[in-house]
């Protein structure tokens, strides 16, 4: 049997990676191979131990999966970071995957895998961090997964009046085909927002 400690570890690196979805206790117990009552009472230590030490990050229960998340009370410093016009604070992995919930949305994490090829936690959840994109409801699909869209801060952040402002790609088969162009559109219209910002603040 794990060692609590080693299991409280594992259980915060297993939330960390599974982003906004979260992970329900089954999900948990299947994949550290333990019960669902170890599993509960390392969450609920997890739980503990972030507020007596006063971190950044709290365990939350929403929907029947628990997630990491921030707190609160921190808020404004966040938005701080979440608004930047610097073309270099999106990675090429968060603005493909950016380009992708633009051009699709509603779209699940595993619909944007398929197109992408690869795993996208990460960057959904960079995206989440800098509220440009959004949970917009749940698919009719099993397990309920996430449907992810754009939000307001999406449209400020690119200089758009509405998401009908998206520069259209020259040809749109809703797969992967036109993933490069739609990113390369994207990042145009970041500079382009960058250069009427430094025109403003000059």
């Amino acid at each position: 049997m794990m060692d609590l400690p080693k299991l409280k570890s594992l259980i915060e690196g297993l939330l960390f990676l599974s982003g906004e979805e979260g992970l329900s206790v089954k999900q948990l117990a299947e994949i550290t191979e333990q019960s669902a009552k170890r599993i509960t009472d390392a969450l609920e230590e997890l739980k503990a131990d972030c507020e007596a030490g006063g971190r950044g990050l709290q365990i939350v229960r929403i929907a029947g999966s628990y997630k990491l998340a921030t707190r609160a009370e921190h808020a404004e410093y966040f938005e701080r970071l979440a608004y930047s016009p610097s073309r270099s604070s999106l990675s090429q992995a968060a603005l493909e995957t950016l380009a992708i919930v633009a051009y699709r949305q509603p779209i699940t994490r595993v619909e944007i895998e398929e197109i992408r090829g690869v795993k996208a936690e990460r960057a959904i959840q960079t995206l989440s961090n800098k509220g440009l994109i959004v949970e917009v409801g749940r698919a009719e699909a099993i397990g309920r997964p996430i449907l992810y869209g754009t939000t307001k801060a999406f449209l400020d952040y690119f200089g758009l009046g509405s998401i009908q402002d998206l520069p259209e790609p020259s040809q749109f088969e809703g797969d992967g085909d036109s993933l490069e162009e739609e990113t390369q559109m994207l990042f145009d219209k970041l500079d382009e927002q960058q250069l009427t910002l430094d025109d403003v603040n000059s």
